[in-house]
């Protein structure tokens, strides 16, 4: 009988022990929470790592562009509002889009050297990128979205 009213007493006290560490840890987490942002984005960017990828990541983009009908090989799209966006090319054979939906974007892609390919896109609303390719060879995409 005394070990079962041991086993007992421990037990209550666990168990009293094991609630009052989980409301402290609600409290303290409750008062630790900051409100949400009224805005905010995410971003995904592909940099191939060797000089393949990135002539395959070139090569896709050069076929979105036959896709999309385009003489030329780079341009700036924007549809939606107080959108800002520039383009710079410094070389041969570059291959640069900003590609912008929405509203309150900037976005600017400057390459220096020759055969580079960037593509910048876009969506929701006040994103920013901001890309600068130096060499020869090199390709990337970014992909944003604000909210």
């Amino acid at each position: 009988m005394t070990k079962s009213l041991f086993n007992s007493t421990v037990l209550k006290k666990s168990t009293k022990l094991l609630s009052a560490g989980l409301m402290a840890a609600l409290f303290t987490t409750a008062f630790q929470v900051a409100p949400a942002n009224a805005g905010g984005s995410i971003s995904i960017s592909i940099l191939p790592g060797n000089s393949r990828d990135a002539r395959t990541l070139g090569a896709a983009m050069d076929i979105y562009s036959l896709i999309r009908s385009r003489k030329h090989r780079s341009g700036i799209r924007q549809i939606g509002r107080n959108n800002r966006a520039g383009l710079r090319q410094y070389g041969r054979g570059n291959y640069g889009r900003v590609y912008q939906k929405g509203r309150g974007h900037t976005g600017t892609l400057t390459q220096y050297g020759d055969n580079n390919s960037y593509g910048i896109y876009q969506f929701g609303r006040n994103t920013n990128a901001n890309v600068v390719q130096r060499g020869r060879g090199q390709s990337g995409v970014s992909f944003l979205y604000g909210w």
